[in-house]
């Protein structure tokens, strides 16, 4: 019995000196201690232009969202590993003036009546140059898929908050406010807005 505590003693000494060798080790490895080892970095580039496309979408309004995103990697063994990032995107909502076809516009005595395209999210991203990764902990095994996937997470989590923020009445409202006087000008009358259900 004496031998079975001592064993268990032994491996639980062990285990405690595991888990502080590795919280110290999460300590010092972001510091400045450690950026004094590294001689320098070196990066080298091969750019293939990939495709090519005409572009006929109306940028009509883009929103700036910061915020600041915590993501946890459950692990079955080890302890929960989970990153804190400072993330800026950039939403943008538009319309793609490509799907106007002669039939969507009318004329209807001394007015034009146009059906536009409804609204879209044309585009969202995390601007890096703004976003930086404040803490990780725990992320001894894979740091860099730890990151990655915070990083796709506060991507999708632009989408949705551009959204939810009214980006495509925005966009609505902005295609009237800027297409409708200067289709007005360009045709000499009055014009009205329409969108697609």
């Amino acid at each position: 019995m004496s031998r079975f505590l001592n064993t268990l003693l032994r491996l639980f000494i062990v285990a405690i000196l595991v888990a502080g060798l590795i919280a110290i080790w999460e300590q010092i490895r972001g510091s400045d201690v450690m950026s004094r080892f590294r001689r320098g970095d070196k990066t080298t580039q091969r750019i293939v232009l990939k495709e090519v496309m005409a572009l006929g979408k109306l940028e009509l309004v883009s929103y700036t969202f910061k915020d600041i995103i915590e993501h946890e990697q459950i692990n079955t063994f080890l302890p929960n590993a989970n990153a804190v990032l400072i993330v800026e995107g950039q939403a943008t909502g538009c319309i793609d003036l490509t799907q106007i076809k002669p039939e969507d516009i009318q004329a209807e005595g001394d007015s034009v009546v146009v059906l536009l395209p409804k609204p879209e999210l044309c585009s969202w991203k995390i601007n890096h140059d703004r976003s930086r990764v404040y803490d990780t902990r725990f992320s001894f095994l894979d740091q860099s898929q730890l990151v990655s996937d915070a990083y796709r997470q506060a991507e999708r989590q632009i989408r949705q908050s551009a959204l939810n923020g009214g980006i495509l009445d925005q966009t609505r409202h902005n295609a009237d406010q800027m297409l409708k006087p200067l289709l007005e000008r360009i045709s000499g009358r009055k014009v009205r807005l329409t969108f697609q259900r």
